[in-house]
């Protein structure tokens, strides 16, 4: 599962110890005395590693903390499910939690978190693709992260952080999308009771700077209406290739400036959308279907309709002209996951009932993730953090 996010725009964080890495075959104990056996590692990000099987971070990092209350919170696989059939939807792009826990080694302390595995990241094939995805791709994009908010937003967090980086492709249905990285997740209302709207010059331009909402700008806290305003700046840029501000992320007042003024946007249901997102009051609740609604109107002045199909060929004037080696690629792609899909997950992950006897695992496909942590009422130890996908 790529992890490794782009950082252009935003500001450094804090220096942080990357987890160290874990010996294929490791077990992990989760806080349900379940175990969990470590694949090979398959990428790294920021404060952690992420493994066929769990994602590891050192304890004082803060990311994996706050991404796993997130999960345990609202990405339990029976919540989702019960939200799916309810909602009719044919499935929810919100990563299921599986398992998570404290592991020691060597005298450190790693977090560790298990959830889905999943396949290639949008930003990648943004870029394979010349930096544009077709009219009716970005518009289905946008109606499943309009699925994914409006579930998250009802269990209490917004995600902050929306960006092509951060929604995955499922591992075996490449027209399935998920929303990762919690990390920046914010509890907008526990309990039922809205943050207030409070400018704090210290919080100034958090989030990645291209697409960050404007009251993130102004040092406010996250909000629904800021997470719709991201998604209206990540489609204006799949479909144009291009964000007004895009060269001045050294100047985050020019792009805050750029983002209150009037900005110039070729296609209707985007201007729309956009129009609406801003009448938006900080703690209004949307209502997600007149978003979804100007986006449908959009597939239907282009001839198409909600399917469900991502193809990510090259688009040009809102037609699909996919170039041939693009058009080789994806046929490989589409026959590689095919075979994927075929394949027994024992081989990629086991959960064991000890280190050498084994037990059957699911036929779900689960990433974990460990972090080196420090107990909250110790300032000692390292956070190490890494991620398995099974």
């Amino acid at each position: 599962m790529p992890y490794k996010k782009a950082t252009a725009g935003k500001r450094a964080p804090a220096k942080r110890k990357l987890a160290e890495l874990f010996g294929l075959g490791e077990v992990l104990t989760d806080t349900s005395r379940k175990e969990w056996k470590l694949g090979v590692p398959i990428g790294q990000g920021g404060f952690g590693r992420i493994y066929l099987d769990i994602n590891t971070e050192p304890t004082q990092n803060g990311p994996l903390f706050t991404e796993l209350k997130f999960y345990m919170r609202a990405a339990k696989p029976d919540e989702i499910r019960g939200w799916t059939k309810s909602h009719k939807l044919p499935y929810l792009g919100v990563p299921r939690y599986w398992g998570s826990g404290l592991h020691e080694k060597n005298g450190s302390s790693y977090r560790f978190m298990i959830i889905d595995r999943f396949g290639r990241d949008l930003q990648k094939m943004y870029e394979e693709n010349g930096k544009q995805f077709s009219h009716k791709t970005v518009l289905q994009l946008g109606l499943r992260i309009l699925d994914i908010l409006e579930y998250i937003h009802e269990h209490e967090y917004v995600h902050g952080d929306i960006k092509a980086s951060n929604l995955l492709l499922s591992y075996k249905n490449p027209n399935q999308v998920y929303l990762v990285d919690y990390g920046l997740a914010y509890r907008y209302c526990p309990e039922g009771v809205h943050k207030v709207y409070k400018e704090d010059p210290k919080r100034c331009h958090d989030g990645t700077i291209e697409y960050t909402s404007i009251d993130a700008h102004k040092g406010v806290a996250p909000s629904r209406r800021g997470d719709l305003e991201i998604l209206g700046y990540c489609m204006i840029h799949w479909i144009s290739g291009h964000l007004p501000w895009e060269d001045n992320l050294k100047d985050p007042d020019f792009v805050r400036d750029s983002k209150i003024g009037a900005c110039t946007i070729s296609l209707d249901e985007i201007a729309k959308y956009m129009e609406k997102v801003k009448l938006l009051s900080y703690e209004e609740k949307p209502v997600y279907q007149h978003f979804r609604e100007i986006l449908l109107q959009g597939l239907k002045a282009i001839g198409q309709k909600d399917d469900g199909v991502l193809d990510f060929g090259f688009s040009e004037n809102g037609d699909l002209q996919t170039k041939p080696m693009q058009k080789k690629k994806r046929k490989a792609a589409e026959k590689q996951a095919a075979a994927a899909a075929n394949e027994d997950t024992e081989a990629e992950m086991e959960v064991t009932g000890s280190p050498e006897k084994k037990k059957p695992t699911t036929s779900n496909a689960v990433a974990t993730r460990t972090r080196n942590m420090t107990s909250p009422k110790s300032k000692k130890g390292t956070a190490t953090r890494k991620r398995v996908q099974k």
